[in-house]
């Protein structure tokens, strides 16, 4: 959240991380993955991409964000080449794809 005023800032997060340290904030509950979700790389590279997302919108240490979607990033692209491999080869099964 934004402000103007630095002291109006540094007030929000004391009060903020002092209600996170007495469990009165609530994390949103999240559904666990099905397995359909993550049986292809396509549905693997979306779930990178949600999590790098959610990466980027913590309130964590900027080094430690950046290892963090350095490391997703690297995994996100080899997914994404499989994704890419996978699509080729049920073209090719389904003879979609000539020689």
């Amino acid at each position: 959240m934004p402000y103007s005023d630095p002291e109006k800032m540094k007030a929000y997060q004391r009060n903020y991380q002092r209600q996170k340290r007495a469990g009165q904030v609530k994390q949103p509950i999240k559904k666990p993955l099905t397995v359909e979700q993550i049986a292809t790389a396509a549905g693997l590279r979306d779930l990178l991409a949600t999590v790098i997302a959610e990466v980027q919108a913590s309130n964590t240490d900027i080094i430690i964000k950046a290892r963090c979607i350095a490391y997703l990033a690297g995994v996100t692209l080899k997914a994404v080449e499989i994704s890419d491999l996978e699509q080729r080869i049920e073209a090719l099964e389904n003879g979609r794809v000539k020689h």
